[in-house]
């Protein structure tokens, strides 16, 4: 790995405005890791069931996914902002060592022969994305200037929903070219064992093409920065991991409370939208079925929709933003996700779940976008990696939340239905839309960054623009 030592502080240098394929390039690998993390949404529900879990099970198993993220990325951050290297740079270390992990993990989970590999081996690729995945979001605040922010997060948005409807839509594909989607009891189908094969390819190619393609800026003085390494220690990032929650900017601690209404949304809609459409619209609760394993390649390509839905809004989302403000915009793409939930209690064919995930793929560019873009303005420079990492811990309080208490709810009520689960998403998700309009986002607020300046990025506009960078 790179050299670690201390991280840049904020420079007194304006960061130039990068090129169209400048941004498209330092965003690319997002869409291999958008492949890890579609394949896992849309098809580890369907894994533990085809390994005998039952519906109460099956959220305590998730949660091994959401606590890998919050112990792994603030570390992460923390090591990323310190890493310097003259040929990888800060980022771009991370981003490599996280997709060959994630990719080898992606090879194993669809063969574990047991429930508990199973879980297991989702633990581990959950917190190989997770080492790719953070310093990508830290690497829009690296790399761009404060106007560029949202278009940064924006264009990650765009590579997410692309990734995301080619590997949702994976099973099915592989299935209509002959490939089984039925397996005995134990055994995972052919057709998802192979799309986990292929997008562990798409994983690491994407990422080693932003790997390749973009530079990161160095510390002016490189003296002073080497003098810092003896200073940074794994156990110092644990600490500062923890401490940091202590010290939040304002605004990240509004978006808090934001961010727990629309991830416990989020998690009620991965963890149960299978089960419930394929009691409701397939009229199957069995595994081994070919009428459940029909309706959970279905839900694959209704997640496609959504993902390609949010692909297509991230073009237009800087300029709504722009036009309405950021808060105001989260608001409205939130309720809309939220709406498009409520209606899964209403369709009575499968088709119309492609309406229900149209709002919900609006609000899912905006959840991938707006946060990070009003986090990224408030936060110095020396630890950009750091409070992005701290921040996704309220992604992953509340998945951990529901992971933990809607097993006990079911358990507590035995007919409660997979749909009612959906559905109290969706109120949840409109919840955190309101609670947006609380954030101080129009507030001009000035931090002083920590340590040394003399380490602070030389930001150099380029005489001619460079695509590569």
């Amino acid at each position: 790995m790179a050299s670690v030592a201390a991280a840049p502080a904020t420079s007194t240098h304006k960061k130039p405005r990068l090129s169209f394929w400048q941004v498209w390039n330092m965003s690319f690998g997002f869409m291999g890791i958008q492949f890890g993390f579609a394949l896992q949404n849309a098809n580890t529900s369907r894994i533990f069931s085809n390994l005998g879990a039952n519906a109460d099970d099956i959220p305590i198993l998730w949660v091994a996914a959401p606590l890998t993220g919050l112990i792994v990325q603030p570390i992460i951050g923390y090591l990323s902002d310190r890493t310097w290297s003259p040929r990888w740079g800060r980022r771009r270390p991370f981003f490599l060592i996280g997709a060959v992990l994630a990719s080898l993990a992606m090879l194993v989970m669809p063969n574990s022969p047991t429930l508990w590999i199973a879980g297991g081996m989702l633990w581990i690729m959950d917190a190989s994305i997770n080492i790719s995945m953070e310093p990508f979001r830290a690497f829009v605040g690296d790399k761009l200037p404060s106007e560029q922010h949202t278009t940064g997060f924006a264009t990650q948005s765009f590579f997410i929903g692309i990734g995301a409807v080619v590997a949702s839509l994976l099973p099915t594909i592989l299935t209509k070219f002959g490939v089984a989607n039925e397996a005995a009891a134990g055994i995972v189908p052919n057709s998802v064992k192979y799309a986990y094969y292929l997008g562990a390819a798409a994983f690491l190619a994407c990422v080693l093409y932003t790997v390749f393609t973009t530079t990161e800026y160095p510390p002016e003085d490189m003296a002073a920065f080497e003098r810092e390494k003896s200073r940074v220690t794994l156990w110092e990032g644990i600490k500062e991991t923890f401490t940091g929650v202590l010290h939040m900017p304002k605004v990240m601690k509004q978006l808090a409370s934001v961010q727990f209404f629309t991830w416990f949304g989020l998690f009620c809609m991965w963890i149960f939208t299978t089960l419930a459409v394929t009691k409701h619209l397939y009229h199957t609760t069995d595994p081994k079925s070919a009428a459940f394993n029909e309706g959970a390649n279905f839900v694959g390509v209704a997640f496609a929709v959504y993902s390609g839905v949010s692909a297509a809004f991230s073009l237009l989302l800087p300029a709504v933003a722009r036009k309405v403000g950021r808060k105001l915009t989260h608001m409205l793409c939130l309720t809309a996700g939220g709406l498009g939930l409520l209606s899964v209690a209403f369709i009575t064919e499968p088709w119309m779940l492609y309406v229900s995930m149209i709002g919900v793929g609006i609000a899912w560019t905006s959840i991938l976008s707006v946060p990070y873009a009003m986090l990224a303005g408030v936060i110095p420079a020396n630890k950009m990696g750091h409070y992005m990492g701290v921040f996704n811990a309220f992604i992953v309080i509340p998945q951990v939340c529901a992971s933990l208490g809607l097993p006990f709810v079911m358990k507590q009520f035995p007919s409660l239905d997979p749909l009612n689960v959906v559905v109290l998403g969706g109120v949840l998700m409109i919840i955190g839309g309101l609670l947006t309009l609380r954030v101080s986002d129009d507030e001009k607020i000035h931090l002083v960054a920590e340590g040394n300046q003399a380490l602070a990025p030389a930001y150099e506009t380029p005489a001619t623009p460079n695509p590569a960078m």
